[in-house]
């Protein structure tokens, strides 16, 4: 949909004819729906879009002309390496490899391949339609026409790269988000906070500042500046950072816990859950556009 919305011709490859249709038929609802509420994104109507969209059963065929090959099949080392070693025997030495993949590492994904100069993580953030970062992971062998490539080619569909200059575990979304959870966690389990009031910490409180600036910009707006704040609040975030505990076990105990808590707000059935969700992607939408209406100072 995000390509399509750039105006790129987009051809979707699965080994299953019925996941292409579905996906198909998913997409076609979700683009009528988002025209008639206003939150399409691009200058083409939904049915322009659409028919730049196509199915493929076939990889030869759906790869053939591709400028960019975006890899989203499950979460699977395996998996994904056997997709990037066809892909590899099939491509030209023009096209970018790209991997969905949120952990595992370039250095992992594509070894052994011959076009390892093409290959490079851009992994999106779930919802990607409504949060548009995404995160440019290089193997140490990409070259660095690939990661400009890739990075010009997201700007141009609205999405908002970030390069990551060398692989790490977690990247750095991920690595931020575990360090909240793993505090999250341990607040809960050790009896300070309950489930529903540590959210709340996040939701009306972090999150809200979080979602127009980041943690630095914050800290530099707390004070006269990022050496104003340092000079101010070091020494006691030092001494709460020292507080923090071990990596949480996720106990069974703590786990039921925190999903008997959370239930009593959003049931965990297939109903409540999905109804949750589209609210969360409706407000995304709405703090999306807020933020594409207020022009910083």
């Amino acid at each position: 949909m995000l390509f399509a919305s750039g105006g790129f011709q987009v051809k979707l490859y699965d080994i299953e004819q019925q996941q292409i249709t579905s996906a198909l038929d998913s997409i076609r609802k979700e683009m009528k729906s988002l025209e008639q509420c206003g939150a399409l994104k691009g200058s083409l109507s939904a049915e322009q879009q659409l028919s730049l969209i196509s199915g493929c059963a076939n990889i030869a065929e759906a790869v053939e002309g591709a400028v960019h090959i975006q890899e989203c099949v499950p979460e699977n080392l395996e998996l994904k390496k056997k997709i990037f070693t066809q892909l590899d025997g099939l491509v030209d030495d023009r096209v970018v490899l790209s991997s969905s993949t949120s952990c595992l590492l370039p250095s992992k994904l594509f070894v052994g391949l011959a076009h390892v100069k093409q290959c490079i993580v851009a992994h999106p953030v779930n919802p990607p339609y409504y949060v548009p970062l995404v995160e440019l992971v290089p193997h140490p062998e990409t070259s660095p026409a690939t990661m400009d490539r890739t990075h010009a080619l997201l700007r141009k569909i609205g999405q908002s790269p970030v390069r990551v200059l060398r692989e790490i575990d977690g990247f750095v979304l991920n690595r931020l988000q575990y360090a909240i959870i793993s505090e999250a966690w341990r607040l809960v389990e050790e009896g300070i906070v309950s489930p529903s009031d540590l959210d709340l910490v996040m939701s009306d409180g972090l999150g809200m500042r979080y979602a127009f600036i980041g943690p630095l910009e914050t800290m530099h707006l707390n004070a006269e500046g990022m050496i104003s704040y340092c000079d101010r609040y070091s020494e006691g975030m030092k001494r709460v950072l020292k507080t923090f505990g071990p990596i949480p076990e996720f106990s069974r105990a703590t786990v039921e816990k925190v999903n008997q808590d959370l239930c009593l707000k959003v049931p965990d059935d297939p109903g409540h859950l999905a109804a949750r969700r589209q609210w969360r992607d409706d407000c995304l939408m709405r703090l999306a556009k807020l933020k594409s209406q207020v022009q910083p100072q």
